[in-house]
């Protein structure tokens, strides 16, 4: 049974009007809405942020090389937009108000649009002119003075990632409910509940979509995961919440195979004296490097069988994917910095500032889970595992999207190819997992770049037959672009980049969805 009640109870006891586009024009003018800055690093110059106000419209963008014919379609992407309110920022990356966009491809040429999020959170700091509750990663001294918090989505910013369903397009954020939004104008339509028992528990930022259209999701909260497994046509097929083995404070990601879901829980706990006393999440989490991750390994034909291991202490946002053989479990994924280097990191570019460089890199995985596998017990087991390393520095990691939770041989990531002292990935990067091969591609350091995602090419039926696609930041002219890659092709360079006549802040993480017909 769904026990929806008491993980909005456990979640609750933890949390202590739009304008023209010559707003946007203005804004850019001013400098962009954030008070008290010093001297930026040129390459975080997006993350000053917008008001919140904007309308972001631009058609037929300037195309620098030539786009495929069949690349027709809406690239979605989202990410942190609102960086301050008044004299007050945000000390962390995380904390933004949701940016969506909108990138249509079609006939050789390419619109852009990208709207807010209108969550109550972004409603009432917009008529308050201020922020009213605190954020991830930041917290206020005159709390009191401010809404109190109540719920999760009190909290919600919608700024992570976006899913879309039959027709139905929605803004996700890890920690609460999902946005669903028009999925041409980009206008918010409000919370999604999948069903009245689900309704208000988080629903991640990272659903993974089979071939045949299964979602499979989780969220956590106060030691419980809600599992969720949603149809193609939007229905709740099944739900559980379950007891984490271990509290683990922040789960981003997971990985799912063709039987298996898999955690990777980092020691990574919620002191919660210190959030009473005023600290922020992220200021209240401790990082215990002395203790294991652990590996929860559950049965996707029945959520009530599972198994638990240990490996060392690792911080895991992203996988790429995983597949099993119905004994072993294949997966891959980046392994960041400890929590407390990566999160100075991420304070620091907030305020402009580089952060001394950090290496997140490729990791590789195998689990045996023997003989108990295929029987009936469930618990802790005696199982090998088993991993690689290599050292490159990359993150986002994305797989062709026909072999999610498949067998699979190539992931394609976003890196930093002699970057220097500078903030960001400036190239692209293709592993064959099989060989180990690896192939890249680097825009040297006037370029920005971030998360692409595999786009298959129409008709195709390989697997890494299709084109690399995503956004990046140039310096030198400070607009933004759409890059386009053949995949198969990475070192040959972009086919086409596509500019705006504006930047957009940075975001988290995109999908790309065919025109239809």
């Amino acid at each position: 049974m769904l026990q929806r009640r008491d993980l909005l109870k456990a979640g609750a006891s933890g949390l202590a009007g739009l304008g023209h586009f010559s707003l946007l024009q203005e804004a850019l003018a001013q400098g962009l809405a954030s008070p008290n800055l010093p001297s930026w690093a040129p390459e975080l110059a997006p993350l000053r942020g917008f008001s919140g106000q904007e309308l972001f419209d631009a058609r037929d963008l300037r195309i620098e090389g030539q786009l495929p014919a069949g690349l027709k379609g809406v690239y979605y992407r989202n990410g942190p937009g609102v960086m301050a309110r008044g004299q007050e920022r945000y000390k962390h990356w995380f904390d933004g108000d949701g940016l969506v966009q909108a990138w249509t491809f079609g006939e050789g040429a390419v619109h852009h649009k990208a709207r807010f999020v209108q969550t109550q959170k972004l409603r009432q700091e917009t008529a308050a002119g201020r922020f009213m509750v605190p954020g991830f990663g930041t917290a206020f001294a005159d709390a009191a003075s401010r809404s109190p918090v109540r719920r999760a989505d009190d909290l919600n910013t919608a700024n992570t990632s976006v899913m879309l369903q039959q027709g139905r397009l929605y803004a996700l954020w890890e920690g609460g409910s999902a946005h669903e939004l028009d999925p041409v104008s980009l206008a918010t339509q409000g919370p999604r509940d999948w069903s009245t028992d689900t309704a208000g528990m988080p629903f991640s930022a990272h659903p993974k979509v089979e071939a045949d259209g299964t979602v499979w999701n989780f969220g956590s909260q106060a030691g419980q995961m809600a599992i969720y497994q949603i149809s193609a046509q939007g229905r709740l097929l099944n739900s559980r919440v379950l007891k984490m083995p271990v509290d683990s404070a922040m789960v981003h990601d997971f990985a799912v195979s063709q039987r298996f879901l898999v955690f990777l829980l980092a020691p990574l706990r919620l002191d919660m004296e210190a959030l009473r006393d005023g600290l922020s999440m992220v200021e209240a989490m401790r990082w215990q490097a002395r203790e294991a991750s652990t590996v929860w390994v559950i049965d996707k034909a029945d959520l009530n069988r599972h198994w638990v291991m240990e490996m060392p202490a690792a911080m895991v946002f992203h996988f790429g994917n995983a597949w099993d053989d119905g004994r072993q479990i294949h997966l891959d994924y980046v392994e960041a910095q400890a929590f407390p280097i990566i999160n100075s990191a991420l304070t620091d570019i907030m305020r402009g500032t580089r952060p001394k460089p950090k290496v997140s890199s490729p990791r590789f995985l195998r689990i045996d889970l023997g003989a108990s596998a295929m029987g009936s017990g469930s618990g802790m087991q005696a199982a090998r595992i088993l991993w690689m390393a290599r050292d490159e520095s990359v993150e986002f990691p994305v797989v062709d999207p026909r072999v999610v939770a498949q067998r699979y041989r190539h992931v394609y990531y976003p890196c930093a190819i002699d970057t220097g002292e500078r903030w960001g990935f400036n190239g692209l990067m293709h592993l064959d997992i099989e060989t180990g091969r690896r192939e890249r591609f680097s825009f040297g350091n006037d370029v920005v770049l971030e998360e692409h995602v595999l786009v298959p090419k129409p008709g195709s039926s390989k697997e890494g037959e299709g084109w690399l696609l995503g956004l990046g930041y140039d310096l030198r002219s400070k607009r933004s672009f759409a890059s386009v890659f053949d995949a198969q092709a990475l070192s040959a360079g972009p086919l086409a980049r596509v500019f705006l006549p504006y930047w957009v802040t940075y975001g988290f993480h995109g999908k790309f969805y065919p025109s239809q017909g």
